[in-house]
């Protein structure tokens, strides 16, 4: 039994996850996107896999990782049907990861091309504002916030700092408060956290709003008081576990949730065995239609 287990009474075996938040580029391109990812990086984050699907794959299998999600970024909107169709061939053989579709939103066509993920059979669309260059918050963007939401996809913005762009960034935990209390029902998840390396701000401008956030970017970065704070603000059933594979440790990630669970849930910083199993899996279930 690992130490996280001994402490909480919590077997890490039993614990449904699923990591909402990973990356997988196809095999002859993988090597070369993660080398140049990586030296944008700097040292922040080291690779934990070679960046195709098989090395998460392996990895999940390691770690205990039930489901992964892949999170496209689609830079060129001329990609778009490249990008999704390649997304949609794999959801129909490897049942293990759900890949999400991409969306550029520069894209005239976007409403066809919302229809055409839909078509796919794709449950998300992932948005990146550092490297598509735009506002979450731009009003003319609502519409296409709003008919995706409609059709039934997930919206995940990457959100805050991206350390391989250059500063200020473009996102803000307000933007995705605006956003949250503009579209009127749908799931948008707001990923590291609500905000990465804004985390005050999500505390104080996004926490308690009808918004789901991951946890990418890591126990590292923001730490365990911090994360707790606003989980208790936020409520654990919006609260995605993920770690931007292949930027972070999957399984430590999840060690570390582990290690925040008071089976009798009575301490100010620690989460219920019941929280710590929503954040884990059962909130991503839920939102994916998986059976478990």
């Amino acid at each position: 039994m690992n130490s996280a287990a001994e402490k909480t009474g919590l077997n890490p075996d039993s614990v449904f996850t699923v990591d909402f938040h990973t990356h997988v580029f196809p095999d002859n391109l993988a090597g070369r996107a993660v080398s140049i990812l990586s030296e944008k990086l700097s040292a922040l984050y080291t690779p934990v896999s070679d960046g195709t699907i098989r090395g998460l794959l392996e990895n999940m299998r390691r770690w205990g990782i039930n489901r992964s999600v892949a999170l496209p970024v689609i830079t060129n909107p001329e990609h778009f049907k490249t990008v999704n169709e390649f997304a949609a061939a794999r959801n129909n053989i490897i049942p293990e990861i759900e890949f999400f579709g991409g969306l550029h939103p520069a894209d005239s066509k976007w409403k066809e091309n919302i229809d055409f993920i839909v078509s796919l059979g794709l449950k998300g669309i992932k948005l990146h504002p550092e490297y598509q260059d735009f506002r979450p918050a731009d009003k003319s963007l609502f519409p296409m916030y709003e008919y995706a939401l409609s059709k039934g996809l997930i919206l995940v913005f990457h959100a805050g700092v991206d350390p391989g762009k250059n500063q200020p960034c473009k996102s803000s935990p307000e933007q995705f408060a605006e956003i949250a209390s503009a579209m009127k029902g749908g799931v948008i998840v707001a990923a590291h956290l609500g905000g990465n390396m804004q985390w005050d701000e999500v505390e104080e401008h996004l926490a308690g709003k009808d918004i789901y956030m991951d946890t990418s970017t890591g126990f590292k970065f923001y730490g365990k008081e911090k994360f707790l704070r606003i989980a208790k603000k936020h409520g654990a059933e919006k609260l995605l576990f993920a770690s931007d594979s292949p930027w972070d440790n999957a399984g430590t990630e999840k060690q570390t949730l582990i290690s925040l669970a008071d089976t009798n849930g009575k301490t100010e910083y620690s989460l219920s065995e019941n929280e710590v199993r929503l954040i884990a899996g059962m909130n991503a279930a839920r939102i994916l239609n998986i059976k478990i």
